[in-house]
């Protein structure tokens, strides 16, 4: 028991005094998920926006496959990834195996069907409603989904906040293609694994402290970001 209080007062330290190694594993880890996020949000939303206003061939296949790889198990995704830029692969000549780079792939591949799914759902909310005004003016497809995603824009923060929540405790996939590389690769949830089979727990608890807090904070902004769109929507 002694062991664990020396431990955990030594995180405090850790997390107080910011330690060095801490900071770059807590900026790679904030940075990796991140641009993720940006890439999934630029990817996301577009796509769910379509699904939810257009009709298209294969529309309906398109929307179940993207609730399906809302549950896809991230080693699998690191898997595929893998296989795909490692050097026998089709990428490999990338040489971005064991990078930043391909840790940031992964976890889109992973983010993308959540915001897309999510994003569906809301969209296809909003567009019933507006539904009728929008076929009095005529309005192609094109038009309506940018007016929407606009009008959404505090439901829609909060999906992508979900995925960057998802993103930030990713460790599976990104442990297969960074390779958890000191220095280089090595993230919050990743340092956590592996300090702890180190026996390293004060690192350990100082990192799942951060990514505690973190998830606290994004879970205070969704519910900020709900609270402040429903008293917009009854001003």
């Amino acid at each position: 028991m002694q062991d664990f209080a020396a431990s955990f007062f030594l995180a405090i330290s850790l997390i107080a005094g910011l330690d060095n190694d801490l900071l770059e594993i807590i900026g790679l880890s904030l940075r990796v998920s991140v641009s993720a996020v940006v890439f999934s949000t630029l990817l996301g939303l577009p796509l769910g926006a379509a699904i939810a206003v257009m009709r298209f061939r294969g529309r309906r296949l398109l929307d179940i496959l993207l609730n399906a790889l809302m549950g896809l198990p991230p080693v699998v995704v690191g898997l595929v990834v893998y296989m795909l830029v490692s050097r026998a692969g089709p990428f490999g000549y990338l040489n971005i195996l064991y990078t930043p780079t391909a840790m940031i792939i992964a976890q889109v591949l992973l983010i993308v069907p959540i915001i897309s799914a999510l994003t569906r759902q809301v969209i296809e909310d909003l567009h019933q409603e507006y539904d009728e005004q929008f076929r009095s003016f005529c309005l192609p497809g094109y038009k309506v989904i940018p007016a929407l995603i606009w009008d959404a824009r505090y439901s829609l923060l909060t999906v992508v906040l979900a995925g960057f929540g998802r993103a930030i405790a990713e460790v599976g996939a990104v442990i297969i293609v960074g390779g958890n590389i000191h220095h280089l690769t090595r993230m919050m949830t990743t340092s956590i694994a592996l300090e702890t089979s180190k026996g390293n727990l004060a690192l350990a608890l100082a990192l799942g402290m951060i990514l505690i807090l973190l998830s606290l904070t994004i879970n205070s902004l969704v519910y900020g970001l709900r609270a402040s769109a429903r008293h917009m929507s009854y001003a």
